[in-house]
C-alpha cells in the first residue's frame, strides 16, 4: 500500500516520502512491463515510461493505486485509494488535528477545505500533496 512503505513517514520530508511511493511503483512496473500496467491501470505509457525513467510525472492518489493494484498481492485501486486516504483520517484523529491545524502546519500549500475535500476523497489528491500531509500528519502522531 502507498502509505505503509515505510513504517515512519514522519522521517522522512515530503519529497524522500513521495521518492519512496514512486519507487514501489516502479517495481509495479518493472515486474509487469509498461503494456500491462497501462492496461491495467489506464495510465498513459508516456507517463509510466517517464516514471520507469526516473522522472516524477504529476500522478494522482488513484493513478497510482491503480498502478500497485496490478501487483497480485494488492487489493484493488480503489481499496488502496481509500486505505491511503483512511490512514490520512485516523493520523488525523489520533494526533488530534483538524483541517486547519493541517493547513497551518503545511504552511498554507493547501487551504482547509481542500485538504478536507482531498482526504475525503472528494477532489483528486497529487502523491505530492499526499506525501506532505502524509508526512506532517504522522510528524504529529
Amino acid at each position: 500500500m502507498i502509505h505503509e512503505v515505510t513504517e515512519n513517514p514522519h522521517e522522512y520530508t515530503p519529497a524522500e516520502l513521495r521518492e519512496l511511493y514512486e519507487a514501489e511503483l516502479r517495481a509495479a512496473i518493472d515486474a509487469h512491463g509498461i503494456q500491462e500496467v497501462a492496461d491495467a491501470s489506464g495510465v498513459e505509457r508516456a507517463t509510466l515510461r517517464e516514471l520507469r525513467d526516473g522522472s516524477a510525472p504529476e500522478l494522482t492518489l488513484e493513478e497510482a493505486s491503480a498502478i500497485l493494484a496490478v501487483l497480485e498481492d494488492k487489493p484493488d485501486a480503489e481499496t488502496i485509494a481509500t486505505l491511503a486516504r483512511d490512514a490520512l483520517l485516523m493520523g488525523m484523529t489520533t494526533a488530534v488535528l483538524d483541517v486547519e491545524a493541517v493547513e497551518s502546519g503545511i504552511g498554507g500549500q493547501l487551504e482547509a477545505r481542500e485538504i478536507q475535500s482531498k482526504v475525503e476523497g472528494r477532489f483528486p489528491i497529487t502523491l505530492e500533496e499526499f506525501a506532505l500531509l502524509h508526512q506532517y500528519i504522522e510528524s504529529k502522531k
